[in-house]
Order: structure tokens, then C-alpha cells, then sequence
């Protein structure tokens, strides 16, 4: 009799449920707890979107998993008004997908990936992309994606300081690119982007680029996308854009993503979905026909984050934190010159949760990350009690 080993006993411990103790630290304190961990929003959904959905509530038949046409329409849209796609994307190279975290962890399932292949990612970086190595027995390949796009030489282990072998560069089937950076904010520029493109197709390995804090910038003028053409030359081959509407909408509890590129990997994981059944329910269809189009409350949205930054920065460099970094995004990647558990649990002692940097990789071992995401005057005591603070040793 074979004997069955669950997939989830080979994984490692969800690394939030680690923050259970320091979360009822701060939640002690005596104005409350300030959780700036997880980075969900906080602030409503814009009202036309919540009409949208109630008025698709009358939604009898099954939704397709390629989307309705307006969907199709208003993601080819917006691909190329604000991810920089080119004209010829059309609607085979788009596809809704259920918000965007499924889409990372299930995208080496849905392109027939196994345990001869290897998965690339930054080395510190959101963990959902081991995890989809992981799930398909791939072998998971952090990478210091910066020296790679200057230098070209691909360095892996857990601080990213060890060249990869070629025989470890050759089983790669998949690289994944995350810009602006969770955790970190940093974003890769134009020429970083080409570099790392052009050093993929030479070994015919896929780029999925998560990029779905883009609209979102601080320090920087732009945040390009794999799709623009001063990336990729004007061919989408082998090229993938993953993008979500949870942080610049306000849509985290309606899942609504997408991804966008290369016509034929589109075609594939399209067939895959459909198989499995992986639709948009159809109210949600709607309603992200509305938010794709509705720039004015992402606009407004922005001000909002940038105002809480403009409050929440100074106060952590007040306390002896140094942001790295954090050139867009929702986070403000900190060190206070101590590990970032460590830190985790000074913080907590003000009342304030925060995430450690090891979520993200051991190279984020001296790094906490900070979220954005918390009501004005949540944000305002966390930077009074910051300001007349000084955690740095």
C-alpha cells in the first residue's frame, strides 16, 4: 500500500501565525493596537464599484473563465494606458484571474512545471512564489535579481551571494520579477527590466512579473512594466504581467486581478482554468469593469497613502529607524540596527505590529516591514508614540 504524505506537512508554518504573541503585546497597550503586519486595506471600496456589483447581484449563469467581453475590453485598456502594453495586445492576451495571489501560486501548476524544473524569485521577496515551486515539487531558487540585471550573473542562496551553477540556471523554467518590491518598495527601472528580459529568452526561461503595487509610486517617476515595449522590444514572447485592483481600489475582498502578455502562455493557463473551473463570479466582473476605468478613485486613493507616509516615515526615522528602499508600494522597509524579530517585539511594546523581514527571506533578517495600511488616526498615534521613542540600540 503506498502511503499517502500530505503536501502540507512538507511545507514550512504559515509565517503569520507566528505573530499571534506580539499582536496581543501591542494589542495591551493602552491606546490600542496600531497593525501595520498584513497591509489589507483599510478604507471603503469606491462607491461606484459597490453599485456595479449590486446591480450584476442577478448573476444566474456560470461566468466564463476568459471573462465577459466589457472585462476583456477594459483589461486590454488598461494594459496599455497604464502598464505600457503595446497595440497590438488584444483580448487573447489578457485573462481575469481570482485576485492575484492564486494566480502566483498555482502559475507553475498552470504551466506544466515539475521537479525537473527550477523556480527563480528575488531573495527577499513575497513567499507565495516558493510556495508555487513548492507545490509542484520545483525546486525553488531565490535571486539577487539587481546584480543579475547589471551584471548578469545569476547568485542565489539565501542572502543571494552564491552563483548559481549552469547546470542550476539551465533547470529554471520560470523567473519571476516583483516591481515595486513586497517587501522592499524598490522598483526595477527600464534598462534593468531589458536586461533581465533579454537574459531570459537567451535561455528560453518565462518571466511572470508581479507588479500590482505600480500605481502606487513615492521616489520614483515611473514604475515600467515587462509589457512596455522599451522592455521587450515590442514582442510579449514569454513575457507575463501579473496585476491586481486589492490596494490602488480598495478591492481586496472581491479578489479581482489579472494577468496580461504572451498570447500563447495566456492560451495555456486559459485552458488549465478553464478545466479546473477557475472563473471570476460574475458580479465581480462587473464591478472590476468599473474599477479598471475609474482612475479618479485610485488618484485619490494614492493622496491618502501619501499623506500617511509623509506621517509615518519621519516618525520611524525619529526612533532610529533607516527606510530602505520603499520607492513605491504600501510598505516601508526599516531597520533599527537590531533582527527584525527583535524589533518586531520593541514595537509591540508601543503597540505597534509590524512584520519581520524573515517572512520574506533570510536576507530580510535585519528588516521589519511596515504597512501603510491603517486609518489616519491609527497611522498618527503609531507616529506619536514612534516620535518620543528611540529604538535603535
Amino acid at each position: 500500500m503506498t502511503v499517502r504524505r500530505p503536501l502540507a506537512s512538507r511545507l514550512p508554518d504559515f509565517p503569520w501565525d507566528s505573530l499571534e504573541a506580539a499582536k496581543a503585546r501591542a494589542a495591551a497597550h493602552s491606546d490600542g493596537i496600531v497593525n501595520l503586519s498584513v497591509g489589507t486595506p483599510v478604507d471603503a471600496t469606491p462607491s461606484g464599484i459597490q453599485e456595479a456589483l449590486a446591480a450584476a447581484a442577478d448573476s444566474h449563469g456560470y461566468p466564463q473563465t476568459i471573462g465577459t467581453p466589457a472585462l476583456q475590453d477594459a483589461l486590454v485598456a488598461f494594459a496599455r494606458e497604464h502598464r505600457g502594453a503595446p497595440a497590438g495586445l488584444g483580448a487573447d492576451g489578457v485573462l481575469p484571474t481570482i485576485g492575484s495571489k492564486e494566480l502566483v501560486a498555482h502559475l507553475p501548476f498552470q504551466l506544466g512545471l515539475g521537479a525537473e524544473h527550477a523556480v527563480a524569485f528575488p531573495h527577499i521577496a513575497y513567499p507565495t512564489y516558493d510556495m508555487g515551486a513548492r507545490f509542484v515539487g520545483a525546486q525553488p531558487l531565490p535571486v539577487d535579481i539587481a546584480h543579475l540585471a547589471a551584471t548578469g550573473e545569476a547568485r542565489s542562496g539565501a542572502d543571494g551571494s552564491a552563483p548559481l551553477t549552469e547546470e542550476q540556471i539551465s533547470s529554471i523554467a520560470l523567473l519571476w520579477l516583483n516591481s515595486p518590491s513586497n517587501p522592499t518598495g524598490e522598483v526595477l527601472d527600464v534598462q534593468q527590466l531589458r536586461s533581465l528580459v533579454e537574459w531570459a529568452r537567451e535561455r528560453g526561461i518565462i518571466i511572470a512579473s508581479d507588479e500590482c503595487y505600480a500605481l502606487l509610486p513615492w521616489t520614483v517617476d515611473e514604475v515600467p512594466s515587462v509589457l512596455d515595449p522599451r522592455v521587450n522590444g515590442g514582442d510579449l514572447t514569454g513575457l507575463l504581467c501579473t496585476y491586481s485592483l486589492s490596494k490602488q481600489s480598495n478591492l481586496a475582498g472581491y479578489r479581482a486581478a489579472f494577468i496580461a502578455g504572451d498570447p500563447a502562455l495566456i492560451a495555456e493557463i486559459t485552458a488549465i482554468r478553464k478545466q479546473a473551473g477557475m472563473m471570476m463570479p460574475g458580479p465581480i466582473q462587473d464591478a472590476m469593469v468599473t474599477a479598471l476605468a475609474d482612475l479618479d478613485s485610485v488618484g485619490r486613493q494614492h493622496a491618502v497613502y501619501r499623506a500617511r507616509r509623509d506621517v509615518l516615515k519621519p516618525a520611524i526615522e525619529a526612533a532610529g529607524g533607516e527606510v530602505s528602499g520603499s520607492q513605491a508600494g504600501l510598505y516601508l522597509w526599516t531597520s533599527f540596527g537590531m533582527s527584525g524579530d527583535d524589533a518586531v517585539e520593541r514595537l509591540a511594546d508601543l503597540g505597534i505590529l509590524c512584520a519581520p523581514g524573515r517572512f520574506y527571506g533570510e536576507a530580510g533578517n535585519s528588516f521589519v516591514r511596515i504597512a501603510l495600511t491603517e486609518s489616519d488616526e491609527r497611522i498618527r498615534a503609531a507616529a506619536d508614540r514612534l516620535s518620543t521613542s528611540q529604538l535603535r540600540p
